[in-house]
């Protein structure tokens, strides 16, 4: 299941790359300004950037850093966001698993994750590698969507998503990423969690043509609960087809406490 989940990834990713890397959903959100007065960082800091997808981090952090690694399991998204970051010379492009990175211990002074650990198919390997990877006291910045805490809601996210987008495993909820946190060494200074509005048709063909896909997500939506419409804030047009919808997503700086 792990490996074709990567391999659905890669897949996915690979045709729609530059559709990401030009994504306005990806390039904007109050979690970027925020970006750099959490993290702090210092000319003489190194950074890693874990799955960059369009390199919207990277674009806000290099300027800040000694040197930033922006890595991706999928090449094809890597080589296709590298054309568009071509104004930092302090990046270095690594063909990267999130569960599996290849580097030395303690590395790193900064690490990021923006909008992709929902992908990740064991996401208690990805905190286990961010842990080892980050120098102590080093600072870990995650960003996801995440799921609702009541497990019917969190059920209906999770199957729209990989209705969607087959790459998608699963969206934690905020206490079970702070779990994962907890039990890894990283301990939570900051956190913010908020609503973000995706417009449904933008979002729905990002990672699908094809338009019997498009009606089966559409029709999903359309036979939602009133629970489910109304914490996920559907926005719908006057003909009843829904507009928009709102996900949670968490914000979260923890430092490295090794022993």
């Amino acid at each position: 299941m792990t490996a074709d989940k990567k391999n659905q990834v890669k897949s996915i990713f690979s045709t729609y790359a530059d559709a990401y890397a030009t994504s306005q959903t990806h390039a904007k959100g109050e979690d970027l300004e925020k970006l750099i007065e959490w993290v702090s960082p210092s000319s003489k800091d190194v950074a890693l950037d874990i799955a960059t997808g369009g390199g919207n981090v990277v674009k806000k952090l290099a300027p800040f850093v000694s040197s930033i690694f922006a890595t991706d399991l999928t090449k094809d998204m890597l080589q296709n966001t590298s054309t568009y970051l071509t104004e930092f010379p302090n990046v270095h492009y690594v063909v990267a698993d999130a569960e599996e990175l290849p580097f030395l211990d303690r590395t790193f002074d900064i690490v990021v994750c923006r909008i992709a650990a929902h992908h990740f198919p064991s996401p208690e390997k990805f905190v286990q590698e961010v842990f080892r990877v980050v120098k102590p006291g080093g600072r870990f910045l995650l960003i996801d969507n995440v799921s609702p805490e009541d497990p019917s809601l969190a059920h209906f996210m999770n199957t729209f998503e990989e209705m969607r987008d087959p790459s998608h495993a699963k969206a934690l909820s905020v206490l079970e990423w702070k779990r994962l946190f907890q039990e890894n060494g990283l301990e939570i200074e900051k956190e913010f969690l908020s609503k973000k509005e995706l417009p449904f048709q933008n979002w729905v063909t990002r990672t699908v043509e094809d338009e019997t896909k498009i009606s089966a997500v559409s029709a999903f939506f359309s036979n939602a609960s009133p629970a489910e419409k109304k914490y996920f804030q559907f926005h719908e047009q006057e003909n009843g087809d829904l507009a928009s919808f709102k996900l949670d997503q968490w914000m979260a700086m923890a430092t490295a406490k090794h022993t």
